[in-house]
């Protein structure tokens, strides 16, 4: 008989509970653990691969203005249902519930370093960014405002695309912002289009690439269709890194792609040259 009982995984007493959720973020890229303290103040980038994660609107309005500078304009518009989409209007309280927003996308005023502009930010976290009424129209409206007061607009896109709840209703935006884009030129103002991941659908095939000038975060997404329905469509074999921000940029629709840590500085530049032209 041996001097030492050997102990069961029962004597060690009530199962400690797991980490509590929300300390830590794997990176997709390179499967690092992150802290998620240290990953938010990096403005959630990776410090090991430069993966730029997805973040809301606020995260990236807090990473670009000038500190106090923001005055929101048509927060109060709201989604209705014109088609009668079964759940539709639940699905939406439960998204503002969730994110804050009352749609996809919060459009305003700002300065960045000093440059009065009229800002558009879409969030990927209110029904894939889907761009229904209240999206198309608020992004058409701060481009006219910025039209009037005469003032550079800038468009950072993240979307599924259409929202397929509203039809036609929906789709008629594309042309709507595109419109008061073709009045923004015509009026010699510029206007920048940021791609974020993913831009795809109605959002890539109207506003998100009529920029003036079209920058990019790295290694986004950037189409109309999924990989999977060109593939079908065309029969053909995609090349590599099809649908990236680097492939489009080789191919000639992105002009400049640019760190997130670097965005603020980058549109101050080239607002900025622009002026001068």
């Amino acid at each position: 008989m041996g001097f030492f009982k050997k102990r069961s995984v029962s004597d060690l007493g009530e199962k400690k509970k797991d980490m509590p959720e929300g300390l830590w973020t794997k990176c997709p890229s390179c499967n690092e653990s992150l802290f998620e303290q240290a990953l938010a103040r990096n403005l959630r980038v990776c410090p090991h691969c430069s993966y730029h994660f997805t973040i809301s609107s606020t995260e990236r309005l807090e990473s670009l203005i000038d500190e106090g500078s923001f005055q929101e304009i048509d927060g109060d518009l709201d989604s209705i249902n014109p088609l009668g989409f079964k759940g539709y209007l639940d699905k939406v309280k439960a998204y503002q519930a969730k994110t804050g927003l009352k749609d996809a996308v919060l459009t305003g005023r700002a300065t960045i370093e000093t440059i009065p502009v009229l800002l558009a930010i879409m969030d990927f976290r209110f029904l894939g960014a889907s761009m229904g009424s209240v999206v198309g129209e608020k992004i058409t409206r701060a481009i006219e405002t910025a039209t009037a007061e005469g003032k550079p607009v800038i468009v950072f896109s993240a979307s599924g695309g259409a929202r397929m709840h509203e039809g036609i209703l929906s789709l008629m935006q594309m042309a709507k912002s595109s419109a008061a884009l073709a009045r923004h030129a015509q009026a010699k103002l510029p206007y920048l289009s940021v791609l974020t991941h993913p831009t795809t659908g109605g959002v890539t095939a109207s506003f998100a690439t009529l920029g003036d000038l079209i920058l990019a975060e790295p290694k986004c997404m950037i189409g109309f269709a999924g990989p999977r329905v060109v593939k079908e469509t065309t029969h053909a074999d995609l090349p590599p890194g099809f649908q990236t921000a680097e492939f489009m940029m080789q191919h000639g629709l992105v002009d400049m792609i640019v760190q997130r840590k670097d965005m603020r500085a980058k549109i101050a530049s080239v607002l900025r040259y622009m002026a001068r032209a």
